[in-house]
């Protein structure tokens, strides 16, 4: 169950921190002298399907069943079924099940919610002059929902032009980077009430 999850997570989390690991990002640990750690503490932390890394990568290729690749602005699932996965690769085509191209609203999604999960916070000046955009009013929508969620919650202040995660949201990342998911946010709207 998710409290479950949520109770093991807690506990793992406790004995990870008592025994001298750092949190990094929203769900890794890492010990202080870990290049992780360091990347984190430097605010130079990136993410990827794989989980954190100290490094970008321009592109990501996914090889192997269900493998998600990440290459020039575009993700790719390879099929999910061993056996149709080696049927394609014997026919000489790619296993690829799914696809989507990434458009200039994804990708500045993408940023914002990268931001949030490797660095706890968002500078939103920044994300204004790197995407060309006002963001109290492209993120309008999101910036109210933030207020009456996470931020009433205090899992985030909003301050500066800055969005922070606090230490108790830090658990509740990934709820405050579904709201910047446009994707997630139309799926809900369509589904039947």
């Amino acid at each position: 169950s998710a409290e479950g999850k949520l109770q093991l997570f807690v506990e793992a989390r406790t004995r990870l921190l008592d025994a001298g690991y750092m949190p990094i990002g929203m769900d890794h640990f890492a010990l202080p002298d870990d290049e992780l750690a360091r990347a984190a503490a430097a605010g130079h932390l990136h993410r990827n399907f794989m989980g954190y890394t100290t490094r970008p990568a321009a592109d990501m290729v996914g090889l192997g069943v269900s493998a998600i690749g990440d290459v020039a602005g575009a993700f790719a699932q390879n099929t999910k079924k061993l056996s149709t996965y080696y049927a394609a690769i014997e026919a000489g085509r790619f296993p690829t099940e799914r696809g989507y191209a990434l458009d200039a609203d994804d990708e500045l999604r993408r940023h914002v919610i990268a931001q949030l999960m490797c660095t706890l916070q968002v500078d939103l000046a920044d994300v204004g002059r790197r995407f060309g955009i006002d963001p109290a009013v492209y993120f309008q929508n999101e910036l109210e929902e933030l207020a009456e969620g996470p931020v009433a919650h205090g899992f985030l202040t909003i301050g500066d032009g800055t969005l922070r995660v606090t230490p108790r949201g830090r658990l509740f990342v990934r709820n405050v980077c579904m709201i910047f998911d446009r994707h997630l946010r139309q799926k809900r709207s369509a589904a039947p009430v």
